[in-house]
């Protein structure tokens, strides 16, 4: 029995590394055949990919100074807007020129005017809009006066129809007899619920026109 594990473990011991050595050869041969820069190797081909050329762009190229300049609105009192407005002949597709805030030149049309009568919290915050209460329904309308269109105001307050010219309330152009200056900043009585001290001396400042270069 001792003589018969004798003989296994020599068996391994010798045999296993003749294996392995027969093993590497073996792979040698089947890969790189019997030379020693593997120059009879039975490799598949080398199939090489073309790159393909490529197609030119068609886009054209972004250029500087190209890009479109937005022109910055003007900042502006509610009294200044309104007040060079009605002065300048109260134009409605025409521009007029008016000074910002900031001392700049600008330009607005009656488009810039317009939110001043048709925009919601912008007298002071929960302020309804003026053409809320005076709008086209000039029968049930606050004052029988319709704010909500440039023909509204021109036709004025207090009118019997809506076909009717009521009282002129921007003065016929002067500002200070301007029904519409002494209801808003001299009297103040207007918005109407107006809290107390809701409401700048001047009106909510706002965003209007455009700055424009004089010469």
């Amino acid at each position: 029995m001792k003589r018969d594990f004798k003989a296994i473990m020599l068996y391994l011991i010798f045999g296993l590394p003749i294996f392995l050595l027969l093993f590497i050869i073996a792979l040698y041969v089947g890969f790189c055949g019997f030379s020693t820069d593997c120059s009879q190797a039975s490799l598949p081909e080398i199939i090489h990919t073309p790159i393909p050329t490529l197609i030119p762009a068609t886009l054209p190229a972004v250029g500087m100074g190209t890009s479109e300049v937005v022109e910055a609105k003007c900042t502006v009192t509610a009294r200044v807007l309104l007040s060079t407005w009605v002065s300048s002949g109260y134009p409605e597709a025409d521009t007029f020129q008016f000074q910002d805030t900031n001392g700049n030149t600008c330009q607005a049309t009656f488009t810039d005017v317009q939110p001043l009568f048709s925009e919601a919290n912008l007298w002071y915050d929960g302020a309804l809009a003026c053409s809320s209460c005076h709008n086209s329904d000039i029968a049930t309308s606050s004052a029988n006066m319709d704010l909500s269109s440039y023909a509204g105001i021109l036709a004025g307050g207090k009118r019997t129809s809506p076909e009717a010219i009521g009282e002129d309330i921007l003065g016929g152009g002067s500002w200070d007899q301007s029904t519409l200056n002494d209801m808003l900043f001299v009297k103040q009585q207007m918005p109407f619920g107006r809290p107390p001290g809701a409401v700048a001396l001047d009106g909510p400042t706002i965003l209007a026109g455009t700055a424009i270069q004089v010469p």
